[in-house]
C-alpha cells in the first residue's frame, strides 16, 4: 500500500501527526470537535502572558535539575500546494513588527557575533537566525523566534531568578544542549537560551548535533518500532479512505487548483493551509475559485478524529514506547547521576520536532495532552527533599501544566501521597523495566527484535 500522510507536517518519515485531545468521559457524549479552535491552539501566536506551573514545590524542596524538550517555533510550510502562490510571509526579523519581544533587537545583534560557539558537525554552517525576505521552506519565522524568546524568559524567571538553578558565573559543563540539524531547531534553541541564561556567552555554548528526530543516538536499530509504525500508518490510511466527506473536499480542492486529486493529497495541503491560517493570510485562489475555511475545517476535523481512533487502537503507543526509550533512558541516567550529587548538566535542552515530542507524551501515558503546538515545551524537574536529602522527586510539565500524575507510572502514587510530586525511582523503574512488559520482554534490545505476538 502506498501510504499518503493525511496529518499535517511529517518532519521525516518516522511518525504521522496526531492532535492529542482530552479523552471524553464515557458516560457523556464527547464534546463537538471545534477544528478552528484547535488550529488556533496549535498556532500558539504570542499574545497574553502565559501562566505556568513550573517551579512549584513545598518550600523545603530544592530544585536540582531541569530537562527541557521543545518543539521548534512557528515555521514556513514544508510542502507547497501545486499551482498556487506560496504564502507571502517575511522571515526577516523586524523588532517593530508584531509579534515582537523587548529583547528581539538585542538577540539579533548577539546572534550576528556567534563565532566562538562549539557547534557539532554541520550545525556550524547553519544561520543563527532567520533572514530571508520571503521565507524558505521550513524556515523559522519571526513568530517562531518570539515564541522561544518568551519560553526562555518565562523559564528564567522561575528557574534562574527564583530557584537559582544556574549561578551568574555558570560554566559550559552545567548545560547539555542538543538539536537536530535543521536551522529551525537550532534557531529555536538559541532564542530560548538567549533569554534564559543569566548571561549568554557564546564561548560556553556547546551545541551537539542529533541526526535522528527521535533522538535515538546509537540505539536506533529497532525493527519492531518500524513494524508498529507501519501498522499505525495502515490504520491511518484506512480511516482516511472511509471518510467520504474528506474525499469530496480533496476532489473539490484539486479542481480549484487544477491538478489530479492524488497529487493534491500527496502535497499535504494542511501544512500550507495552517501557515495561511496562523499568519492570518487569505487561503489561495485560482481562476476556478478559492480554497476556503470549509475545506480547512473538514481536513482539520479528520485529523482530530484520526487522533481519537489512534488513542483507542494502541498501535501508536507501541511504536512510541520503542521510539522514545533511548531518549528517556538518557534522561533517567542523567537524573540519577545528579541525584547522586553530580553537579554537571543540571540544565538540559533538546530542540526537536513534533515527531519527537508526540511519542514521548504517548509513551509516558499522558493521553490527555494535545498534539505538540509550535514552540511546545515538555519539562522534567528534579527536586531534592530538604528534610530527607537522599530522597528525590520529579515533576513533569507540558506547556506549563503539571501532568506528573497523568503519567502511567505515577497515577496510583498520587492517591497515596501528600507530596505534589512523583518519586524519581518510579520513573527509573518505568524506563528501565516496565516499558518492556507489554512486549513480554525485559530489555530494549529484546523488545526491538522480538516478533509481534
Amino acid at each position: 500500500v502506498h501510504l499518503i500522510p493525511v496529518n499535517p507536517v511529517r518532519e521525516d518519515g518516522l511518525n504521522p501527526k496526531s492532535r492529542k485531545r482530552i479523552m471524553p468521559d464515557l458516560l457523556t457524549e464527547p464534546p463537538a470537535i471545534d477544528p478552528v479552535y484547535e488550529a488556533h491552539v496549535y498556532c500558539n501566536v504570542p499574545s497574553i502572558a502565559e501562566r505556568s506551573m513550573e517551579g512549584h514545590a513545598p518550600h523545603y524542596f530544592k530544585l536540582v535539575s531541569v530537562q527541557v524538550l521543545i518543539r521548534h517555533g512557528d515555521r514556513y510550510p514544508l510542502y507547497a500546494i501545486p499551482k498556487t502562490k506560496r504564502p507571502d510571509i517575511d522571515c526577516m526579523l523586524v523588532p517593530s513588527r508584531k509579534p515582537s519581544h523587548p529583547q528581539l533587537e538585542a538577540f539579533i545583534k548577539h546572534m550576528s557575533k556567534g563565532s566562538a560557539a562549539q557547534m557539532d558537525g554541520s550545525l556550524s554552517s547553519l544561520p543563527h537566525f532567520p533572514s530571508h525576505s520571503l521565507c524558505e521552506m521550513g524556515e523559522l519565522t519571526q513568530t517562531g523566534v518570539v515564541q522561544h524568546l518568551r519560553n526562555g524568559q518565562l523559564l528564567r524567571e522561575i528557574y534562574i531568578n527564583k530557584h537559582k538553578l544556574l549561578p551568574s558565573d555558570w560554566t559550559a559543563k552545567q548545560l547539555y544542549l542538543e538539536t537536530t540539524g535543521k536551522s529551525r531547531t537550532l534557531q529555536s534553541a538559541l532564542a530560548l537560551l538567549y533569554t534564559f541564561l543569566p548571561d549568554f556567552d557564546w564561548k560556553k555554548i556547546n551545541m551537539r548535533h542529533q541526526w535522528s528526530t527521535i533522538f535515538c543516538s546509537g540505539s536506533c536499530d529497532c525493527p519492531m518500532r518500524n513494524h508498529y509504525l507501519e501498522e499505525e500508518q495502515r490504520r491511518q490510511y484506512s480511516l482516511r479512505v472511509k471518510n467520504s466527506n474528506l474525499e469530496k473536499i480533496y476532489v473539490d480542492m484539486a479542481k480549484i487548483v487544477g491538478i489530479p486529486t492524488r497529487q493534491l493529497r500527496a502535497s499535504n495541503p494542511i501544512d500550507s493551509l495552517l501557515c495561511y491560517f496562523c499568519h492570518n493570510v487569505s487561503f489561495p485562489c485560482t481562476k476556478a475559485g478559492c480554497i476556503g475555511m470549509e475545506h480547512f475545517k473538514v481536513i482539520k476535523r479528520h485529523q482530530l478524529e484520526d487522533e481519537r481512533e489512534r488513542q483507542e487502537k494502541k498501535l501508536y503507543f507501541l511504536y512510541a514506547l520503542l521510539a522514545t526509550h533511548p531518549l528517556l533512558n538518557q534522561t533517567v541516567n542523567r537524573l540519577q547521576r545528579i541525584a547522586e550529587g553530580k553537579k554537571e548538566e543540571v540544565f538540559v535542552l533538546y530542540s526537536a520536532h513534533d515527531v519527537t515530542l508526540s511519542p514521548v507524551l504517548s509513551a509516558l501515558g499522558i493521553t490527555e495532552a494535545r498534539f505538540p503546538r509550535f514552540a511546545a515545551r515538555l519539562v522534567f524537574e528534579l527536586w531534592q527533599d530538604g528534610k530527607r536529602p537522599k530522597e528525590h522527586f520529579i515533576r513533569i510539565l507540558y506547556n506549563g501544566a503539571d501532568v506528573t500524575f497523568q503519567t502511567s507510572f505515577c497515577k496510583d502514587h498520587y492517591k497515596r501521597s501528600s507530596k505534589p510530586m512523583c518519586p524519581l525511582e518510579k520513573l527509573v523503574n518505568f524506563v528501565k523495566r516496565d516499558m518492556f512488559l507489554i512486549f513480554n520482554s525485559t530489555s530494549y534490545y529484546d523488545a526491538c527484535h522480538r516478533r509481534a505476538l
